[in-house]
């Protein structure tokens, strides 16, 4: 009788797909962590406090947030490498291709942090250079997304009601206007400086004219179709972005033509010095006030949404890039007020930022172990 011979396990197939299986579902949102991470060091190494150590923590979260942006890039360039398929889903997904936005502000931001903070180890020759390949990559990128997103969402997306994530695209090119200035006492003077100035404020007027009109969108579906979805309540944070984020621009403008890098140098009668630092003021706190009474407004939704069984989610990164641009709009207010509401404003605003960044962060890195947050999408909860 003839013997049969032991029977061996089929190979397993190691195609590319399914050896990088475990960033098929990473999205663009996950640059918020970048964002949400960046800013707590920004923030924090202006505000109008002395505290010991504190510059010296704000520079490790910026590596940290550094560190952050390669390893996502390096995943993100495996997604679309490897799953193409999901890749385009993304772009044609009216909830996820808004998120493109944040790829531009985790690049601006990380930038940024580079110039306040991360010149303290690495040197300011390096800092400019980093600063100068990610605010070159973080704008262009920025303003396609502006353009793109948008006529994503007229010609391929069908869209039942507005939402809060329609801001990330065109929230974009205020993050380049308020830390363009940054790089500006490093151009050289006269044409290129007054150029990238007024370019700065150019972008500036895109992304506020852009807000104004998708902001009463976003409000009025609120009104008129009830509170959204528990997951995505947080997401009414996202409407302190650009809030905040213009404060601090119209601030960092007065910041650099008082301060001499363009005092009296642009053309027209006169210095623009002045005007500058009296727009920073005259749009700043009316426009920090309505921040508040949104923080507030959104706050209260949050609670209810939390009551009503939330759960984690990405979407707590909203909590973070936000309130951190309502910091720094703080802290401009209070540099050209002198004012001490407004420091102890960004003091208190700063304390929430921590909070919800250590929330965010704890239950990000919770869910990564777990698994949980790369399992792919889940069915969104209605509630009211």
């Amino acid at each position: 009788m003839a013997t049969l011979a032991p029977s061996r396990p089929a190979p397993v197939a190691t195609t590319p797909g399914a050896r990088w299986a475990s960033v098929r579902h990473l999205g663009p949102n996950w640059y918020a962590s970048v964002m949400g991470t960046a800013i707590v060091a920004n923030a924090g190494a202006t505000l109008p406090v002395d505290v010991p150590g504190l510059r010296t923590a704000c520079t490790a979260v910026w590596a940290l947030s550094l560190a952050m942006l390669l390893t996502l890039l390096a995943a993100r360039a495996l997604h679309w490498t490897h799953h193409r398929d999901q890749a385009r889903a993304h772009l044609l997904d009216p909830a996820m291709a808004p998120f493109y936005g944040c790829l531009s502000m985790a690049l601006l931001a990380v930038g940024g942090g580079t110039m306040i903070v991360g010149r303290d180890w690495i040197g300011l020759p390096a800092a400019i250079a980093v600063d100068t390949v990610l605010f070159t990559a973080g704008t262009a990128i920025g303003l396609a997304a502006a353009v793109a997103v948008p006529y994503l969402m007229v010609v391929h997306h069908r869209i039942e009601g507005a939402s809060p994530v329609w801001l990330l695209p065109v929230v974009a090119p205020m993050v380049s206007a308020a830390l363009g200035p940054l790089l500006l006492p490093h151009l050289p003077a006269g044409q290129v400086q007054q150029t990238f100035l007024l370019a700065c404020y150019g972008m500036f007027g895109i992304s506020l004219l852009a807000t104004l009109v998708m902001l009463p969108l976003v409000f009025g579906r609120l009104v008129t179709a009830g509170p959204l979805p528990l997951t995505l309540t947080p997401t009414l944070f996202l409407v302190l972005g650009p809030l905040g984020q213009s404060t601090t621009a119209a601030n960092k403008f007065a910041d650099v033509t008082l301060g001499g890098a363009l005092g009296g140098a642009l053309p027209g009668p006169g210095s623009y010095a002045h005007a500058f630092s009296a727009f920073a003021v005259l749009y700043g706190v009316p426009v920090m006030g309505f921040a508040l009474l949104w923080l507030v407004l959104a706050g209260a939704l949050v609670l209810r949404a939390r009551r009503r069984g939330m759960g984690f989610a990405m979407t707590f990164w909203a909590f973070t890039f936000p309130v951190g641009t309502c910091v720094t709009g703080a802290e401009g207010l209070a540099l050209h007020t002198g004012l001490a509401a407004f420091r102890w404003l960004a003091i208190g605003l700063y304390v929430l930022l921590v909070a919800a960044w250590l929330v965010a962060g704890t239950r990000t890195v919770r869910g990564l172990l777990s698994g949980a947050l790369l399992a792919g999408p889940r069915p969104v909860i209605a509630g009211r």
